[in-house]
C-alpha cells in the first residue's frame, strides 16, 4: 500500500484489482439437423400384360346349363372352387390352334353306349342330346391321333356339363406311339388314391362347367393324346363332349 500526502492529509492509496467485464458467452449453436432423405419412390408396377411372342387364346364356349356355385356333391373330395368362376386370359404362342379338330378318336370301349367317338373332336361342345359319346363303367380312355407330331401347349376338356358333376381319376397323357409305350408323359392326374393304376395324382378334382377344364402343358412334342376317367359323381359311366388340343407345328 502506498501513502500520499495531500493538503496535510495523509491518504492511503489502495490499488484494487477490478474484474474486467466480459459479455456472457453465447451458447454454442446446435448443428442444424438435415431432414432425412426420402426413400426413392419405387416405380409403379406395370400391369401384367401379354407375354412376348404370345397371343390370347380365343376359346369358343358353349352356353351354360346352370349358373352359380354347384350344390354340395356327395362322395367326393374338395373340388377346386376356381372351376366355377370365370377363367382369366390364357396366352399361347402366336399361331397356336386346336389341332385336334376332326381328328380320329379311338377308345378303350369298342362299343360306346351313346353316340360315336367322332363327336369328341367335332367342335360341338353343347351339353345337349347328340353332342357326346358315352363309354362304359370303370376306368376308360379316349385317344386322339393328331396325325403328325405337334408342340402341345394345353388341352381343353369337356365332359358332360349339363349338371354339376365331378369326374373321377382324370388323367391326361401324351405319347409318340398309339400303344402308349414310347415317351409317355403324364401332364395331368387327379387320381387321389391310384385307383386307376396310373400313379398317385397331385392335381385337384374339378366341377364340370360350360367353360371346360383347361390343362396347361409346357411345350411337349407328341402325336397322340389319351384321356382317362373312372365314372363321375352322378353315374359310373364316362361321358366326353369335346376335347381340344392346342398346339403349334413341331420343329
Amino acid at each position: 500500500m502506498k501513502t500520499k500526502k495531500m493538503h496535510g492529509v495523509l491518504l492511503a492509496a489502495t490499488t484494487l484489482a477490478l474484474p474486467v467485464w466480459a459479455a456472457p458467452a453465447k451458447p454454442a449453436a446446435k448443428p442444424t439437423a438435415k431432414p432425412a432423405a426420402k426413400p426413392a419412390a419405387k416405380p409403379a408396377a406395370k400391369p401384367a400384360g401379354k407375354p412376348s411372342g404370345m397371343a390370347e387364346a380365343k376359346f369358343v364356349l358353349p352356353p351354360p346349363f346352370y349358373a352359380g356355385t354347384p350344390k354340395q356333391i356327395r362322395d367326393t373330395t374338395a373340388p377346386d372352387p376356381k372351376t366355377t368362376k370365370p377363367r382369366g386370359p390364357v396366352y399361347l404362342p402366336i399361331g397356336a390352334t386346336n389341332v385336334a379338330l376332326n381328328k380320329p378318336v379311338t377308345s378303350s370301349d369298342d362299343a360306346p353306349i351313346i353316340g360315336t367317338l367322332s363327336l369328341i373332336t367335332d367342335g360341338d361342345k353343347k351339353a345337349s342330346e347328340g353332342s357326346w359319346g358315352e363309354l362304359g363303367f370303370n376306368t376308360q380312355w379316349v385317344q386322339i391321333d393328331l396325325q403328325k407330331p405337334y408342340t402341345i401347349h394345353g388341352v381343353l376338356l369337356w365332359h358332360y356339363h349339363g349338371e354339376a358333376r365331378v369326374y373321377r381319376d382324370v388323367v391326361v397323357q401324351l405319347a409318340d406311339d398309339p400303344d402308349f409305350i414310347t415317351n409317355v408323359r403324364t401332364v395331368f392326374n387327379n387320381d387321389q388314391d391310384n385307383s386307376s393304376g396310373l400313379g398317385l395324382g397331385k392335381d385337384r378334382e374339378f366341377y364340370e362347367t360350360n367353360k371346360g377344364q383347361w390343362i396347361p402343358i409346357k411345350a411337349q412334342k407328341a402325336r397322340y393324346v389319351r384321356l382317362y376317367s373312372r365314372g363321375n359323381t352322378s353315374d359310373p359311366q364316362n361321358q366326353y363332349i369335346e376335347v381340344e388340343v392346342w398346339g403349334t407345328p413341331a420343329k
